[in-house]
């Protein structure tokens, strides 16, 4: 591995680091969001620092070439993303359509109201 590549290896992962660190501070990410990309950044760093982590962890999962534990892993992260965006979408969903239902059945129940008050002009004669 060239000088180049450890180096630019090694800020790519510290960056996502801060990134991810910085929009946690300010309130634009979540906890449960952030920890998927903590892990990967985390990750990132061992093996931009220890590039031999890859490789004898490669070899224990039984993986000839250690770039592909890198793409398997990073997939699988991002399943996981998904899948828990997936799930948070439904909790969404499932609460707008309820607070949908509440607001008609809200709406009709104001309707019935203002239909049984008198009107103004039964008020004045």
């Amino acid at each position: 591995m060239s000088l180049t590549s450890y180096i630019f290896g090694i800020l790519a992962a510290l960056s996502t680091l801060v990134v991810v660190i910085e929009m946690l501070r300010r309130r634009r990410l979540r906890e449960r969001h952030a920890i998927w990309w903590l892990i990967a950044g985390s990750l990132a760093l061992i093996v931009g620092v220890f590039p031999d982590a890859l490789v004898w962890s490669a070899r224990i999962v039984g993986v000839e070439i250690p770039t592909n534990l890198v793409f398997f892993v990073s997939i699988a992260v991002l399943v996981l993303v998904c899948l828990q965006h997936s799930a948070e979408l439904t909790d969404l969903e499932n609460e707008t359509r309820t607070l949908a239902e509440m607001s008609a059945l809200q709406d009709l129940r104001i309707r019935q109201l203002e239909a049984t008050l008198p009107t103004p002009s039964d008020t004045s004669s």
